[in-house]
């Protein structure tokens, strides 16, 4: 019977390259020559810490290149509010990982609605969709991929 997985997660490795490569782009570039900026990764966050708000506001869209480069999806960021402080501010940026209930529960319902003999399965931060059909299977993951989900999803484990 076939099956397949669908899941959320960042390659922690990738990751890694995206914020190196962010941070030597910060020290290229002419703009913050002399300013102590930097990026800044922490198990489930990434800290955006520079002199200047405005500075803070110039280096998203870098780190958000270096990801997309890296085939990560930036909607598995969720972006903080800047704080400011005397002499420095920073910016944390939380990772979106792993499917919660709730959306969990959109998934297994858009399974359920689209009328194909297919069942879903929620299985911690994972969903597993099983059927009798490759096509349906197949079928699923596009009706998924087109339902608007403010976080990315990963299709793995297809088995026959």
């Amino acid at each position: 019977m076939p099956s397949l997985d669908i899941k959320s997660e960042i390659d922690s490795h990738e990751l890694l390259n995206a914020i190196d490569q962010a941070n030597r782009v910060i020290s290229n570039r002419f703009d913050f020559k002399g300013k102590d900026s930097k990026f800044i990764l922490d198990n489930e966050e990434i800290t955006l810490a520079s002199q200047e708000e405005f500075q803070i506001n110039q280096m998203m869209p870098i780190l958000k290149e270096s990801l997309v480069k890296r085939n990560i999806d930036v909607k598995s960021l969720d972006p903080q509010k800047i704080e400011v402080s005397n002499f420095t501010a920073s910016q944390k940026v939380l990772l979106k990982q792993g499917i919660d209930r709730e959306l969990a529960k959109k998934i297994t319902a858009l399974v359920k609605n689209s009328k194909l003999k297919i069942q879903a399965q929620i299985q911690g931060e994972e969903i597993r969709i099983s059927g009798k059909k490759r096509d349906d299977l197949q079928n699923i993951m596009k009706i998924i991929k087109d339902g608007k989900f403010d976080i990315p999803l990963q299709f793995v484990n297809f088995r026959d």
